[in-house]
């Protein structure tokens, strides 16, 4: 379906306007207009793009305030920006390597955290029998805060079962948890609190939720100081400064559109008809139908939702994607379908 326009909580596709409930805008911010005015007024003062390395000799205030934000948010000692979540990932992956003996990845790890090393944390539902061992070394494990087509946070339990012998880095990609999840919306990276952790980093996309494009990396300060150091770092632009500093300024529309969307999963939870083939978490604003003729039925509602080929998928991918932008109106004419299947 070829459109004109950014879907909102509507979509014109050709001429008729449908209900939408996918993409990943979870805060409804693309075109939430104070968000906009503020982001305008950035591009205004920095400009559209500024392709220079964040290591050069001029250095940008909005930088500072954008990450200081972040990492006040998250919760974390530093944060850093990049680009897009993706190269945030590649970067966490890149310059942990010369420091990691073995990369361990929880099922279902996103793209971003692939390495074509990395070892599953699980083999036949059991720990993998390196973790177990007396062996003495220094391992990164990977995993995204909600895997893929799950609705509930990733359980880390497992963490208390490897062997006190390994030193162990975890890194959790929160694309799908920060702005969602957390106090504030401000993901999970402060509550994972294992001690068998010597070190945590998070990255994540800063479209799915915050509605800018770019990413995150946040940690200690040494780590994010090796990030700024990275040969790819240095050489590559920064985020959109103009992003970068809407990010710092948009701080009470972040809070008050995770408000809203807290009382539209709340709404939903209180009327919506809990079966297996529509699981939803009252926490967490998608649903995974498990049959795609719903797709089709929704369109014939006037309603549409994501669906897509998904790496390591058999099938197409479907999402149904509630919004802090979502009325109340357009809650009871999906609901009012689901609950008849």
């Amino acid at each position: 379906m070829k459109v004109s326009q950014c879907p909102s909580r509507t979509v014109t596709v050709n001429g008729e306007k449908y209900l939408y409930f996918g993409g990943t805008a979870y805060l409804g911010l693309p075109d939430h207009k104070k968000f906009q005015k503020l982001l305008i007024s950035n591009i205004l003062k920095w400009g559209t793009t500024y392709g220079s390395s964040r290591n050069a000799n001029i250095q940008l205030s909005a930088y500072d305030e954008g990450e200081t934000f972040l990492a006040t948010f998250i919760q974390s000692e530093a944060a850093i920006t990049v680009s897009s979540g993706m190269l945030a990932g590649k970067l966490v992956v890149e310059t942990l390597t010369p420091s990691t003996d073995c990369f361990f990845h929880f099922p279902d790890t996103h793209t971003a955290l692939k390495t074509d090393t990395s070892l599953p944390v699980f083999v036949k539902d059991h720990i993998h029998p390196r973790l177990l061992d007396n062996t003495i070394e220094k391992i990164s494990i990977l995993v995204d805060a909600v895997p893929s087509i799950q609705i509930e946070m990733i359980d880390l339990s497992v963490l208390e079962s490897i062997s006190p012998t390994k030193e162990i880095t975890l890194v959790i990609d929160e694309s799908h948890s920060l702005g969602i999840f957390g106090n504030n919306g401000s993901g999970i990276f402060a509550t994972i609190n294992y001690p068998s952790i010597k070190r945590k980093i998070m990255f994540s996309s800063l479209g799915k939720s915050l509605g800018l494009t770019g990413g995150v990396i946040a940690s200690d300060k040494n780590f994010i100081q090796q990030i700024r150091s990275n040969d790819s770092f240095v050489s590559s632009a920064g985020m959109n400064p103009a992003f970068v500093q809407t990010l710092a300024d948009a701080k009470d529309i972040y809070l008050s559109q995770h408000l809203k969307l807290k009382e539209k999963l709340a709404y939903i939870h209180a009327n919506l008809i809990q079966a297996d083939k529509i699981k939803f978490n009252a926490d967490y604003p998608v649903i995974y139908p498990s049959f795609k003729e719903l797709s089709n039925l929704l369109t014939t509602q006037k309603i549409i939702v994501t669906h897509f080929k998904y790496p390591n998928l058999k099938e197409d991918l479907y999402r149904i994607v509630f919004t802090a932008k979502h009325k109340k109106k357009d809650l009871d004419k999906i609901i009012g379908i689901l609950n008849q299947l």
